[in-house]
């Protein structure tokens, strides 16, 4: 049975064969145009990257190698990681090795403790976790392989041994930053027993007597594993990686970008305006209550958290497969009954307002309420359980790039007025 890594040495000649026609034959077609709305509106949807990792058609949500995530949200983050990288989910025997090889890997240097405790008290969580992975860099297989000269079908080797070291270390890196951040305790050891996200919940400390935080841990590391490439802590990473650099300096660029208020902070909000209602009704609203209460925050001009997404149309199946979880294991939480009052109120409202191109919920309308439920009540941890589970993508997606040869990303700008001359040809 082979591994990982010879699993993809079999595929990547043949993707690589693939990307080589392509541009001989079709190199000259076009597959987009852009606007000048869209240069000024943050490139929103022009065609310009290639992710085969996953895709988010609007009218079905988020495909992780096509298949479809709410298929996968009984899988285990390390069934999603090969998934991720070769197309496949790994028979058992695949999945026993892969496990093997990440726990084998669970082992961050001490330097890196140190450097945490000498951070500042009130430092961020995020700020802690983008530090601790670029201390790290000078753990880079990649970097040293390269200084010693290597072959540029061989790039892909030894990013997927740093990927490997990073999907392996950082969840113990964000549950020992839990634990210091908030004076939890000492820092609880990972458990060569357990996968990823049991290993993980045990590392947070959370009391978890049914085996649900568990349950939850594993869900929520599927969930947000992956989003095309287009995001900005996707984009981030392919973009400083495409200049070699490795994938330490590489994750750690594109999770600064995850910890930004519109990329990664949409949970916290949720969950504030669901704790807000809760306070508000002193318990959960009425129906009639809830809708007038929306009708009255949309009029002050404001928005619903939580509700609306830049590319689906639909209910987003990672918030489907959260509502699920919390339908089994929440449903008596008040918290939790507010979330799904709304799920079934606010679309009407938003559909008879008749602005919002999608008003159905994304995924962080649900997923801090969750999180809440079982104890975690840090706001602003919350991005860094984003992190651990966007590093199974982000990581992957850059094994693939390297893969196939993907150079430098170098796109062209122009000035302002360069726009206006263009127009004012055309018009």
């Amino acid at each position: 049975m082979p591994t990982l890594k010879e699993k993809l040495a079999e595929q990547i000649p043949a993707l690589r064969e693939e990307v080589k026609d392509l541009v001989k034959q079709h190199g000259d077609k076009e597959v987009d145009k852009i606007t000048v709305a869209q240069i000024f509106g943050g490139l929103r949807g022009v065609k310009s990257l290639v992710c085969d990792t996953s895709s988010v058609p609007p009218e079905r949500g988020l495909l992780i190698r096509g298949i479809p995530v709410i298929e996968l949200a009984d899988k285990l983050p390390e069934e999603i990681f090969y998934l991720l990288l070769t197309g496949e989910l790994p028979d058992e025997e695949s999945l026993k090795l892969l496990m093997q090889d990440l726990k084998k890997r669970r082992k961050v240097p001490d330097y890196v403790w140190k450097v945490l405790k000498a951070m500042p008290k009130d430092s961020h969580p995020m700020c802690m976790l983008n530090t601790a992975i670029l201390v790290m860099e000078k753990e880079s297989v990649f970097k040293k392989q390269y200084d010693k000269g290597l072959k540029k079908e061989d790039y892909w080797i030894y990013t997927l041994e740093d990927a490997l070291n990073l999907v392996a270390r950082v969840p113990i890196i964000a549950a020992g930053i839990y634990r210091m951040k908030y004076n939890k305790g000492p820092r609880i050891p990972s458990d060569p027993k357990l996968d990823m996200g049991a290993d993980f919940a045990k590392m947070l400390g959370i009391k978890d007597p049914k085996g649900e935080f568990v349950k939850l841990m594993r869900l929520y590391l599927v969930l947000h594993s992956d989003h095309e490439s287009g995001n900005v802590s996707a984009a981030t990473v392919q973009t400083v990686a495409s200049a070699l650099s490795d994938l330490y300096y590489a994750l750690s660029a594109g999770l600064n970008g995850l910890a930004g208020p519109l990329h990664g902070l949409a949970n916290q909000e949720c969950l504030k305006f669901v704790l807000d209602l809760k306070k508000h009704f002193k318990g959960v609203p009425t129906d009639e209550q809830l809708r007038e209460f929306a009708w009255d925050w949309l009029n002050s001009g404001k928005v619903i958290p939580g509700y609306g997404h830049a590319v689906l149309r639909i209910t987003d199946p990672r918030f489907d497969a959260f509502l699920k979880f919390g339908q089994t294991y929440c449903a008596n939480d008040q918290i939790f009954q507010i979330v799904e009052k709304i799920f079934n109120v606010v679309p009407k409202v938003l559909m008879e307002q008749g602005k919002a191109k999608d008003p159905w919920p994304n995924v962080d309308a649900g997923s801090g309420a969750l999180l809440w439920h079982y104890g975690m009540k840090e706001f602003d941890y919350y991005t860094v359980l984003f992190a651990v589970s966007r590093t199974l993508g982000v990581t992957a997606q850059t094994v693939i790039a390297r893969a196939i040869g993907m150079p430098i990303v170098r796109p062209k700008s122009v000035t302002t007025q360069w726009i206006k001359e263009k127009v004012s040809q055309q018009s």
